[in-house]
């Protein structure tokens, strides 16, 4: 056997005869077909004519722009809003402190006031009693030189000093009050005038006395300030016009609700010797 019978042949095997003449008449049908067009000269290109569409998305961001509008307008009204309270809250500040300042000064003023008030009075309860005082001692003179008889000017004697029955109960209830406060007006429990203290200690043994010290000054009859009794009615001034009352308790003291600095004291009568005096009991 030969050595090259055993060894495959390599070569690919002949393609059948219909399928190469197949595959000529394709490519020549190609190659006739682009000689023609070459023949034919170069190819006129036409225009491009065609509109291409793109999408519409409108929708979509005229919600977003709402949106953020709406926000920008929020915020715009937030800020509006903190600035007007901002601007609230100044000016209640402002008012405050101005009421605050206003407030201290009508206290300094009034406390101002009221120390200036007092002083006056004081003043003229002074200027007063020495206006009394002078007037007494010009009015005691001649009855002084024609009597030649200097006791005669001296107190109540001491027989008279103790008070019983209405009288009494008068005086107890002057004596009761004292240290009370002095109001303009006043009337009690804790608080008189002259004249609302002696209508209230005669008040109490059943006898109404007219309220001012004018009418009181007239309510009885006129008695010496050399003969008095507990329970009298001391007046200073002229009668029907008297300016303060009093209640003699006795022993040459007397009851009275004086003014607001002193309120109402038991007093000497040589602290403030009244003008006359009248019995009521």
């Amino acid at each position: 056997m030969s050595h090259t019978a055993h060894i495959p042949s390599h070569r690919k095997p002949r393609q059948r005869a219909s399928k190469s003449a197949l595959r000529a008449g394709v490519a020549g049908g190609v190659l006739s077909t682009i000689a023609v067009a070459g023949a034919a000269g170069p190819a006129q290109a036409e225009p491009v004519t065609q509109t291409i569409e793109m999408p519409t998305i409108t929708t979509g961001l005229s919600t977003a722009v709402a949106a953020s509008a709406q926000a920008t307008q929020q915020v715009a009204l937030d800020l509006e809003t903190r600035a007007y309270e901002d601007a609230a809250a100044e000016s209640a500040a402002k008012k405050a402190k101005k009421a605050q300042a206003e407030a201290v000064r009508k206290a300094e003023a009034k406390k101002k006031a009221e120390a200036k008030a007092k002083a006056e009075a004081e003043a003229a309860e002074r200027a007063e009693r020495a206006s009394r005082t002078a007037e007494r001692t010009t009015l005691s003179a001649p009855a002084g030189s024609s009597s030649g008889n200097s006791s005669s000017a001296s107190a109540p004697s001491s027989s008279s000093s103790t008070a019983t029955g209405s009288a009494g109960a008068i005086v107890a209830f002057a004596k009761a009050q004292v240290g009370d406060a002095y109001v303009s007006g006043g009337t009690g429990p804790n608080a008189w005038d002259c004249s609302g203290l002696v209508q209230a200690a005669y008040r109490t043994v059943g006898i109404d006395l007219p309220r001012v010290s004018q009418s009181q000054s007239t309510a009885g009859t006129p008695v010496s300030l050399d003969n008095l009794q507990p329970g009298d009615i001391l007046y200073w001034g002229g009668a029907g016009s008297a300016y303060h009352v009093a209640i003699y308790v006795g022993g040459g003291e007397f009851v009275g609700a004086q003014n607001s600095s002193t309120g109402t004291v038991q007093r000497s009568m040589d602290y403030d010797r009244p003008t006359g005096a009248v019995r009521v009991l």
